[in-house]
């Protein structure tokens, strides 16, 4: 945590000492704009345009159908999975880039109940938190139906006692979409391992922002998105992980042909490919696989410059720098401090409570250039949420040093209050 109160001419020499600070360099990012979503959309890569264009005019449009085997378009999910690999912890093989995250969730937390059922007949239960992104529990909910499980949700603090002897998975987002508050994963996985109990995690909100090691963790099952930290672009295909230990024990619910061991044979009947690969169903967004491709290309150039170690310290720095911004410009105008001060406990990302006004000032914000998002409470437990995702690859110093003040103007002014902050559009 920072002690001193830097100036802007401060944060502006630390982004000059900087060092992985060439790596903004990967990214056109409009002129204006303070870009705080990225836990949402990540930035476009300079090298994605030219490359789909590619993919589009000379893959399909010259290739046609050839590319499948030209251009290498069948093993594309394959090798896009090796490259997420080296960002979360895993090997490779062991990683494939498919479909959405919803749908992959669907396949894993399938296979762990399977795997439940048939190991421990007494356990009946999935717990998760309650705060755990609605996606992920609709999934859950829909899973229980279909399988006569309970869904238990609980407080992130009642996750310990909840481990019982009837649970069945553990369902947990390793960085709460809301929050930005984040799970030991090692040491989670452990109490839930000594209740013979399978996790699941959803990285959607770590990977390519956190250091993640699904292997060194103990994690039975990983699911993630593409389109955040990855820079992969809209709707960007997600992954999966599954233990080597755990993937040929049981098909995954969705036995379509791509993940059949020889999908080109054609045969009537099912035969699963060995390992990750069964994981597919149907054929693979090529396009969408190709932008992917060069958003994990912009992480992987931090390897060379400390890696996931280096974009960490990054991130808690400006994540650190964001928080005592906000206690010093914004002390008095109705704030709370969503994310956790202990830097072991947040992902990369300040998440600012407020009980009045929270979509309103966010979309005056954005009016001013600084882009965040917003995120509505419950009625209950939890307040409204302003997200800002701090994206140690484009974000600098001088950047959270802006959008704090701009903030605090849009906040000393009034001017969130005018009727057309308030009026909420269908993505917020």
């Amino acid at each position: 945590m920072m002690h001193l109160t830097p100036t802007l001419q401060d944060c502006e020499l630390m982004d000059l000492a900087d060092p992985v600070r060439s790596l903004r360099d990967q990214f056109d990012l409009p002129a204006g704009v303070i870009y705080l979503d990225g836990n949402s959309l990540g930035v476009m890569p300079k090298t994605a345009p030219a490359r789909v264009a590619q993919a589009v005019t000379h893959e399909w449009g010259q290739g046609l159908v050839k590319s499948w085997n030209d251009a290498g378009w069948f093993t594309l999910p394959q090798r896009v999975g090796d490259k997420i690999a080296r960002l979360i912890g895993a090997k490779p093989g062991e990683v494939v880039a498919a479909d959405s995250t919803s749908i992959n969730l669907f396949k894993v937390l399938a296979a762990a109940l399977h795997m439940a059922q048939a190991d421990h007949p007494h356990k009946t239960k999935i717990v998760s938190e309650r705060s755990n992104f609605p996606t992920d529990l609709y999934i859950a909910e829909a899973l229980c139906q279909e399988r006569g499980f309970t869904l238990q949700l609980v407080e992130a603090q009642e996750i310990t006692a909840a481990l019982q002897a009837d649970v069945a998975v553990l369902m947990l987002t390793h960085v709460n979409y809301r929050t930005g508050a984040m799970h030991d994963m090692q040491a989670v996985t452990a109490q839930a391992h000594a209740q013979g109990i399978l996790t699941v995690w959803d990285l959607a909100h770590s990977a390519g922002a956190v250091p993640v090691d699904l292997n060194g963790s103990g994690a039975d099952f990983a699911v993630g998105c593409g389109y955040k930290y990855f820079n992969g672009g809209p709707g960007a295909p997600a992954f999966v992980w599954v233990r080597p230990q755990h993937t040929d024990r049981f098909w995954q619910p969705l036995a379509g042909w791509w993940g059949h061991a020889a999908p080109f044979a054609f045969t009537p009947d099912y035969q699963p490919a060995k390992g990750i690969t069964r994981y597919q169903c149907g054929t693979q967004p090529i396009l969408s696989l190709t932008a992917l491709d060069c958003g994990l290309d912009t992480l992987l150039a931090a390897e060379t410059l400390g890696g996931m170690a280096a974009l960490r310290q990054k991130s808690l720095a400006l994540t650190g720098l964001f928080m005592q911004r906000v206690r010093t410009r914004l002390h008095g105008h109705g704030f709370g401090m969503a994310t956790p001060e202990a830097e072991s406990l947040r992902g990369s990302q300040v998440s600012l409570s407020r009980t009045e006004g929270a979509y309103a000032i966010v979309q005056a914000l954005i009016a001013r250039g600084v882009i965040g998002d917003f995120r509505a409470g419950d009625g209950g437990l939890h307040a409204d949420i302003l997200r800002f995702g701090l994206t140690p690859l484009y974000i600098g110093y001088a950047d959270v040093w802006r959008a704090v003040e701009q903030l605090h103007q849009v906040m000393q002014s009034g001017e969130w209050q005018d009727a057309r902050f308030a009026q909420k559009n269908a993505v917020t």
